[in-house]
């Protein structure tokens, strides 16, 4: 039996090879040999595959890679919810608990109508005491963003342990009175031992507080829009006038 040649020869395949990418007409791709076929074909396939890679993957892979970033914080704040949720009761019964203690503060605060009588209060404390009022002068009312607060400037004279019942009776009046930059000075001088020779005076400022009216939020709720709206069109007309000058300036170098 004749020995069959069964060598693979490497040369002579790539100088096939070669000769099928020689003289191709881009015109004709279907008369191509099967090489430059399948050439062309995982060519083609590729630019697909790289093309949808930059349109389509990509955008997406920027999205996955942001989402990967809020994990961790999405994690932390699952983690503080899971613990408010195994503490929600206690967490109710302590809101309650603030919600009244507010309650009992805004019992303290008094309306417009009744700070006469709480001014009343104010001074009957003093006389109560056998203290000589000097000074007896509210100021004007400064309006917070929840309340009003008044000042009063009080100069009272007196022995020592009434300025001190005087100053305790006010700190235990239904509502809430706070005195400050409190001065006491003897009226008559010192003895030799450093005491008080005669009576003490007392200079402070008493401070209380009450709730704002509705007609007052009213006017505050109309003052903050018209400041926002004011700020709003000082910001438009200070970048139009900036947009003016940056023009005058691109023109004069134009020049």
């Amino acid at each position: 039996m004749a020995n069959i040649n069964t060598k693979f020869d490497l040369n002579a395949w790539f100088a096939d090879a070669q000769d099928q990418f020689k003289g191709l007409d881009p015109k004709e791709p279907g008369q191509w040999p099967v090489l430059p076929k399948i050439a062309a074909f995982v060519g083609v396939l590729l630019a697909v595959l790289l093309l949808g890679w930059l349109l389509l993957l990509q955008s997406q892979s920027d999205i996955l890679a942001g989402e990967r970033k809020k994990e961790p914080t999405l994690k932390k704040e699952y983690q503080e919810k899971v613990a408010q949720a195994v503490n929600l009761n206690e967490l109710k019964k302590q809101r309650i608990q603030v919600q009244e203690y507010v309650t009992q503060l805004e019992k303290q605060l008094p309306g417009r109508a009744e700070m006469d009588a709480l001014l009343s209060d104010i001074n009957q404390a003093g006389l109560g005491r056998g203290l000589d009022f000097e000074l007896f002068k509210p100021g004007q009312v400064v309006v917070k963003d929840y309340y009003a607060e008044l000042p009063i400037s009080i100069k009272v004279s007196g022995r020592y342990h009434d300025i001190g019942s005087f100053a305790g009776d006010i700190s235990n009046l239904s509502r809430i009175v706070t005195l400050h930059n409190v001065i006491i000075s003897p009226v008559t001088g010192t003895s030799k031992d450093g005491a008080a020779a005669g009576p003490l005076v007392m200079e402070a400022t008493a401070r209380t507080y009450r709730y704002l009216d509705p007609e007052e939020i009213e006017a505050q709720r109309l003052a903050a829009e018209e400041k926002a709206s004011k700020d709003k069109k000082s910001k438009k007309t200070k970048k139009s006038k900036k947009g003016a000058t940056d023009k005058a300036d691109a023109k004069k170098g134009g020049k």
